[in-house]
């Protein structure tokens, strides 16, 4: 028997992990290599470690997308998932986007090509559509302003590239998710419940703004059932963006975070410039030190911008969601019970 095997680059990362999880558990391949630049025990999550190491379907193979891969498993490869990316912002400097970005798009699909391998799935970013109040679709038009959000376009264009090579067997699914979370993120959702518990989240005349998001396991369900609905359709790229439908609010998202944790908060509001003083006047003693916190004036100015992303494709489709909000964070909860204490 020829095992089926899955390579999924950035595979120890917190979307790779589940992914590989996924397609495992639902008997979609026999076998995952998790291929990553930074070992799964540098991670600092253990839930998402022993997620990989209690799986003995799951390899590390240590690679640098960055250089040209000259690994390749002896298994035949038909699924390709290349979440490897530098994408925390802040945290980068601009031509590091670029860098791991680019070059990685590139260097996954050359792999793609020396493996045989038909099949790729490719995470991009809401990131590419710029900052904007209105609510955006897949065929808004991209007008990326970060250093970020411009490396991720032109990377997606890289993938359409190779598909295009062999439009008749190759077939590309570009995910485009909101704030992706659940256990083990340890991401800007993680930083928001340990604020509303510990008492120091603060509105500042942000209550409505929308923040397009999807719980991980939501996303990984979503993106193989696009890779499904090709086989059935013929559709040879697929692009859709990936949020709950709408995206909840900040006050949304507090309500349901103090919901699930069964507690009560008053949030007060604050003036949003007081704040981003504030937070310029940390970060100015901070950074010299190296002393991470949670009030970088990057992230308090992306807490009152929308990022209202309609998910049109998979409406238009027929995608039926399975977690909503709570019932995401109920689940990631019981998952990992340390994270919400």
């Amino acid at each position: 028997m020829v095992l089926q095997t899955c390579v999924v680059f950035g595979g120890s990362g917190f979307i790779g992990v589940f992914f590989s999880k996924y397609v495992l558990e639902n008997s979609i391949v026999d076998k995952v290599y998790i291929v990553d630049s930074e070992p799964l025990c540098d991670k600092s999550s253990r839930y998402r470690r022993k997620l990989v190491e209690e799986d003995s379907r799951i390899s590390y193979q240590y690679v640098d997308v960055r250089k040209l891969i000259d690994w390749h498993p002896e298994e035949d490869v038909v699924l390709i998932a290349n979440f490897a990316a530098v994408h925390r912002e802040p945290g980068h400097a601009d031509f590091e986007y670029y860098q791991t970005n680019l070059l990685g798009a590139e260097n996954v699909c050359a792999f793609a090509e020396k493996v045989n391998c038909n099949r790729l799935v490719f995470t991009s970013s809401i990131s590419p559509y710029g900052p904007s109040e209105e609510s955006k679709t897949e065929e808004s038009l991209p007008v990326p302003v970060t250093a970020y959000g411009g490396s991720k376009l032109v990377a997606e264009k890289i993938h359409q590239t190779w598909q295009v090579r062999d439009e008749v067997n190759r077939r590309l699914v570009i995910v485009r998710p909101g704030v992706v979370f659940g256990p083990g993120e340890g991401g800007n959702v993680s930083r928001l419940i340990k604020a509303v518990l510990g008492r120091y989240f603060f509105y500042m005349g942000n209550r409505n703004t929308r923040k397009a998001g999807t719980y991980v396991k939501e996303l990984c369900r979503a993106i193989y059932w696009v890779l499904e609905n090709q086989d059935k359709h013929g559709e040879k790229i697929s692009l859709f963006n990936m949020s709950m439908n709408p995206g909840p609010s900040i006050e949304e998202y507090v309500n349901t975070i103090c919901n699930v944790a069964g507690v009560k908060r008053w949030v007060p509001n604050i003036s949003y410039r007081v704040l981003l003083a504030c937070s310029y006047f940390i970060e100015f003693f901070a950074k010299p030190l190296n002393i991470s916190h949670p009030f970088s004036p990057v992230r308090i100015r992306k807490l009152v911008r929308s990022n209202n992303i309609r998910p049109q494709y998979l409406l238009n489709k027929g995608y039926s969601y399975k977690y909503s909000l709570r019932a995401a964070f109920e689940d990631w909860k019981k998952e990992c019970p340390e994270e919400w204490s």
